[in-house]
Order: structure tokens, then sequence, then C-alpha cells
């Protein structure tokens, strides 16, 4: 069983994206579990001076865990201002601590989303393929989809398996060798 944890960009409850990130995870090839890492909004904002060995807050520590426990990690999320989320932000530097032995260190990921702007998110999902791979992660640059909500139905199934076989480059990725 390939484990693929999935950060959803966007904290609205009905999001495109967070119903992005289920129809995904409902329609998983077999032998693949996406577990939705929730409690993204609960995290603080990331401050080193209360991520210690002695007290890791609660919220961070609990992500972390479930990050740790995947195989791969895929990023769901929408473009705010030009960039990703603030959240996604946030979750990728908690995830990225401490420095080098990180949840996300070595994990292939990517990232797929929608916005309503001709562009898909682009911008916001290379913000974050360049902030996970400097924290450590392995990042598919080639499975990458940004796709325009404009004028589209981004559950059909033309999109949807555009997003599946991103999906699907994710879990066949082999994951670099540790030195």
């Amino acid at each position: 069983m390939t484990t693929v944890a999935v950060l959803v960009g966007s904290l609205r409850a009905d999001s495109v994206n967070r119903r992005l990130a289920e129809t995904l995870r409902d329609n998983a090839p077999e032998g693949v579990d996406l577990v939705i890492v929730d409690g993204l909004a609960d995290l603080p904002f990331y401050n080193e001076e209360i991520d210690t060995e002695a007290s890791v807050p609660a919220a961070a520590a609990a992500v972390r865990d479930k990050v740790a426990a995947a195989d791969r990690v895929l990023a769901v999320t929408p473009e705010y201002n030009g960039t990703m989320p603030a959240v996604l932000n946030n979750a990728i530097d908690w995830l990225s601590r401490p420095y080098g032995a990180g949840a996300i260190v070595g994990k292939p990921f990517t990232v797929v989303g929608t916005t309503p702007t001709p562009f898909g998110g682009k911008w916001s999902h290379a913000d974050a393929a360049r902030s996970a791979k400097i924290a450590g992660a392995h990042v598919l640059e080639d499975a990458i989809v940004s796709q325009t909500a404009i004028d589209v139905d981004v559950f059909s199934a033309e999109i949807q398996d555009r997003f599946a076989a991103a999906l699907l480059a994710l879990v066949e990725a082999e994951a670099p060798v540790a030195a």
C-alpha cells in the first residue's frame, strides 16, 4: 500500500480544491491510500522559538506525524494573489523542520489544483514546488497540473484524467536513495 499525504491549500469547507482532493482520494488506484491531512488551520505560524525538542505545538506534531507516515506528498491548492495560500506555505515550513530531517525530506512531492484565472494557479503551484524542494522534498515538476476553472468543468472526465495522471506519476516515482 502506498500512502499519499494530501495538503489542501484552501481552508474553505466546500472549496473546489478540497473537493478535488476528495475526488482523487475516492478514485485512487488500488493499493493507493490518499490521506487528507486535516489540521492545517490549527498550525501556529512557524516560529523556531516554539519548535523545540521539549515542546512542539500539538497541531504541528500531528501534521508532522501524518506526513512522516506517508510515502508521498500531494498538495492540492488554489492561488491567492499570485502565490500559494499562507496556510500551505506555513505547513511546508513546519514540515521542513528539523532542518534536514523534516517530515517532507526525501519524499516525492507534486502539486495540482485549479483556480478561476487563465493560468489555473501555475504561480501558486510553482511557489509550492520551489518551497517544498528547498524543504527537502523530491519534487516531480513534470507531474504538476495547473487547471483553469474558467468555463471548464474541472470534474469532467477529461480534466479528472489529467489529475489522475499526476497522482499516478507521483505514486510511481522513485524516492531518492539516502546517502
